[in-house]
């Protein structure tokens, strides 16, 4: 590669509107000189290591990043191994670092609240004097603010875990997704009326157990659905693992073994127990109207 590099760095989970600021920043310095958009983040997230007893859950898989960073302008993705050792690069000569990795790099993109080098010494305003003694330009990004905070990793965790799912989708501006395999289940869904698909999925954050409208991604389709995710109280006698389980409202459903994405619309309800399966029956299919509804469907049948 002998264009020149235009670097966003970050941890960038969720690839929210803040990171695509970052992002964006990048892809006008590349657009400007011909050059190439580039990423590093880092694997694992810096929080396993410096502070294991409280890493931080990650909204996305390593794919599902990169997935969303590419879709954002990114040419070129370097996960960079975060260890103790990386951890221990003083501030000042963290760009001397960058330099010698990325020998066509021409600028940084971070964002304005970017800390890095040992005990997180440099900041900003540190990273401009100190890029610039190795002919580096550094653009500092301002933070995106929606409603009265700033769009933050942190601040998506939260909602997805309380079940503010409308304004998580918001900030990361792309629909929340779940990615897995199709499992075998119990079937009891079909003896009720409403047969489903299981999703191996066990992600390290978990949102709010409860009802969801989706669409199911399969086979580059989408698939209007009503999910549940939890531990299905009416049906299980004692906790489990959660899962995840969707009812396909139109077209066919994928069958087991095959790989699908599911896209979360709009939260419906929490996760609740109903006293007998006829309950549940009558409660699923108020549930599957309401996703109807959520998802366009004109027709309710």
């Amino acid at each position: 590669m002998n264009a020149p590099l235009h670097l966003a760095i970050g941890a960038f989970d969720g690839v929210h509107l803040g990171h695509r600021a970052v992002l964006h920043s990048a892809r006008e310095a590349a657009r400007a000189d011909g050059g190439v958009v580039g990423v590093l983040t880092y694997d694992p997230h810096p929080s396993k290591v410096l502070r294991p007893e409280s890493a931080v859950p990650l909204i996305f898989t390593r794919a599902q990043k990169d997935g969303r960073l590419t879709e954002a302008g990114a040419q070129l993705i370097h996960h960079e191994k975060f260890d103790r050792a990386h951890a221990g690069i003083e501030a000042a000569g963290f760009p001397k670092w960058l330099k010698q990795t990325f020998p066509q790099l021409k600028s940084l993109h971070v964002g304005a609240n970017f800390q890095y080098g040992r005990s997180r010494a440099g900041n900003g305003e540190t990273l401009i004097a100190h890029g610039a003694a190795e002919g580096l330009g550094v653009r500092l990004v301002d933070a995106v603010r929606l409603g009265e905070e700033t769009v933050s990793s942190s601040r998506i965790r939260q909602c997805l875990a309380a079940g503010d799912l409308a304004l998580a989708n918001a900030m990361l501006l792309r629909p929340y997704e779940a990615e897995g395999v199709i499992i075998g289940g119990r079937r009891l869904g079909r003896t009720i009326g409403f047969p489903t698909v299981n999703v191996a999925w066990q992600p390290e954050l978990r949102p709010a157990y409860g009802v969801y409208a989706v669409e199911v991604i399969f086979q580059g389709e989408a698939l209007p659905a009503v999910a549940n995710y939890g531990q299905r109280p009416t049906v299980e006698s004692g906790p489990v693992a959660p899962l995840l389980e969707a009812h396909v409202l139109r077209g066919a459903a994928p069958t087991t073994g095959d790989i699908v994405r599911v896209r979360w619309m709009r939260r419906l309800r929490a996760e609740e127990k109903f006293a007998d399966l006829a309950a549940l029956r009558a409660q699923i299919a108020q549930d599957s109207a309401q996703a109807r509804q959520a998802l366009g469907l004109l027709d309710q049948a």
